[in-house]
């Protein structure tokens, strides 16, 4: 449990919460036998470059939980992977049968090791989320991190781009493949897909405020990522950008979410209005002055 005082307040139920480590098997078991369905979506997020354990959150643990879950045969059992799991891509536009990729960085290896494990077990579904914003975010990591910086120090305009996905849309679609005897499923939710020039300009409509746009060639941005991954681990650096972002940022392309909203019922809400939402919490959280 990330937050475990701030999951009570938004639970507001005594003793619904079970608190373990997902490392330890029994542990994860003890709680997967009090339920009737699974949603797995605790893993490090490594691609910011932050000390995290990505082999024991993200192998280990989800196998604990993924694959006692469908032993003792809860039903639905969901498991939250990502878009990376396609990055570097070998197609245009990315579906949920577009060939899995093969990554350099540790977090992409782990995600796509817990990719396969989940499509070997019988019955799970995945969802594929893009870069998630919002409010709210028990840890600020990852895409809401990244508009901090973005916002504070300027956006990188290089090739590629960023899915941008809101958290309240992925809640919702999350909530939807909840209906049990449904068998395995597969859905892509990338959400929008912005260039980095309309990443730039999203924030210039949402704040009213002009935005520094750092131009550079994309070899440049893989050379930062990777100075600033060597000089982590000497010092506390407060940005968001490692060698796996960068990789990220020059390589990504659309998803096809088509198929996904219409089995769910699903419309996502204007990108203007996800990010709106998400710097006005960043000030709110004091990650970002007024």
């Amino acid at each position: 449990m990330r937050n475990p005082e701030k999951a009570r307040k938004i639970f507001k139920v005594p003793g619904v919460l079970y608190e373990a480590d997902i490392r330890d098997a029994d542990a994860v078991r003890k709680a997967l036998e009090q339920c009737d369905a699974v949603l797995h979506t605790a893993a490090d997020m490594g691609v910011t470059g932050r000390d995290v354990d990505l082999g024991g959150a993200n192998v280990r643990g989800l196998k604990n939980v993924l694959a006692q879950a469908v032993d003792l045969g809860l039903d639905p059992v969901v498991h939250v992977s990502s878009v990376a799991v396609f990055v570097p891509p070998s197609e245009p536009v990315l579906t949920v049968d577009s060939p899995l990729a093969r990554p350099r960085g540790a977090y992409g290896q782990t995600k796509l090791y817990g990719e396969r494990y989940a499509r070997d077990l019988d019955g799970v579904t995945i969802v594929y989320p893009g870069g998630v914003i919002g409010p709210d975010q028990p840890t600020l990591d990852t895409l809401n991190e990244g508009f901090r910086a973005g916002l504070r120090q300027g956006w990188p305009i290089v090739p590629g781009g960023v899915s941008v996905l809101d958290v309240r849309d992925l809640a919702m679609a999350l909530a939807r493949c909840f209906r049990p005897g449904q068998g395995a499923r597969r859905y892509m939710l990338g959400g929008h897909y912005l260039t980095w020039e309309r990443v730039a300009a999203v924030c210039e409509e949402v704040t009213g405020r002009r935005v520094r746009r750092l131009r550079m060639p994309g070899g440049l941005l893989r050379a930062a990522g990777s100075s600033l991954d060597l000089l982590k681990r000497v010092a506390p650096i407060d940005h968001p950008l490692t060698r796996d972002a960068a990789d990220l940022m020059l390589t990504l392309v659309p998803t096809d979410d088509t198929r996904t909203l219409q089995e769910l019922g699903l419309t996502l809400r204007p990108v203007e209005e996800s990010v709106a939402d998400t710097v006005r919490w960043l000030v709110a959280e004091g990650h970002l002055t007024s």
